[in-house]
């Protein structure tokens, strides 16, 4: 258990104090005003090592810096690409718990990837985690009269298919930005409509996560309306979890309001909106110019991924699929 004390806190804060120009300017994006709880969010992603943790914060600096990271929301995507990208990658905001939390909504199952566009998908991820971070967390603050830096997550499994090992890859690689550069940042995962698919990975991916990961994963029966509602208000619930039947079907995406993951909902009109607003303000930017090499994962990441494939490419043999 990561314990992170006072002297642990001022041991890195020291650290810090060497930061050049540049590094301070991008590091005072990402702490938003609370520099220390930033600190702390880093501390624990390394157990409380003060020398890993400032490594850690110092290669997300640069990664800042090397992709133009504080300008990221001044770089809109074409609105029919950004439109296909939210049919196939869905994921969205459907709300917030009763303490405040934004509640992240992603459909594990139903989602497709194109690699063609395996850029923009990184690019779209990277956008709403830096608008979750700069636009939705410091209003939720201002509105409850607390610091709230951290979210939930509704991961919908509805739909897992063994054809989603070919979006593993992609997946491990967006996993790992934000194991890297946006660590801390989920108090809790909630997993609905689960299929024996995922049931049978669970299983064997659970031991290899990190003692406060599994702790934050809550495998829900059926769509899970009951135990969520105890965290949040109905209206929060995401549209997958407000019905009888549950499955979120792609047609259901085109002028839906009540789907989260559909561009009409209220969250990506707003996103997409701040993005082109600022876009007019730093009119300097190239729009083409955004690009993340994806990272490779690390040693434990890479484990979690292989056994996934292995366990998959079992349920393949035992069911007779071919991907």
């Amino acid at each position: 258990m990561c314990i992170t004390t006072q002297e642990v806190i001022k041991q890195l804060e020291s650290l810090m104090e060497n930061l050049d120009e540049k590094q301070k300017n991008t590091f005072q994006n990402m702490h938003q005003g609370y520099a220390t709880e930033t600190l702390v969010r880093f501390l624990k992603a390394r157990d409380g090592n003060v020398v890993k943790a400032h490594k850690m914060l110092i290669d997300c600096l640069q990664w800042r810096l090397e992709n133009d990271i504080d300008n990221v929301l001044a770089k809109p995507i074409p609105p029919g690409l950004y439109r296909s990208l939210r049919d196939t990658q869905l994921v969205g905001m459907s709300g917030f718990t009763k303490e405040g939390l934004p509640v992240i909504v992603i459909g594990v199952g139903l989602s497709t990837f194109d690699e063609v566009f395996d850029k923009y998908y990184v690019q779209l991820h990277i956008q709403m985690n830096e608008y979750r971070d700069r636009v939705t967390m410091p209003r939720a603050t201002k509105n409850h009269g607390r610091h709230i830096n951290t979210c939930v997550k509704v991961l919908d499994m509805t739909g897992l298919k063994l054809s989603a090992l070919n979006q593993l890859k992609l997946l491990t690689a967006i996993t790992t930005i934000d194991d890297l550069n946006y660590p801390e940042k989920t108090e809790a995962y909630y997993i609905v409509n689960v299929p024996y698919v995922f049931s049978a990975c669970w299983k064997v991916v659970k031991p290899l996560l990190q003692e406060r990961t599994r702790k934050k994963v809550h495998v829900l029966k059926g769509c899970g309306t009951e135990e969520l509602l105890k965290v949040m208000d109905y209206a929060s619930l995401p549209h997958f979890c407000r019905k009888k039947d549950s499955r979120v079907l792609r047609d259901d995406a085109a002028g839906n309001t009540e789907n989260c993951f559909s561009f009409d909902h209220v969250f990506h009109k707003q996103l997409y909106n701040y993005i082109e607003q600022q876009a007019m303000f730093i009119e300097s930017i190239s729009q083409d110019s955004f690009h993340v090499d994806l990272p490779e994962p690390d040693l434990v990441d890479a484990k979690i991924a292989k056994t996934i494939e292995t366990e998959f490419h079992k349920l393949e043999i035992q069911n007779g699929f071919t991907n």
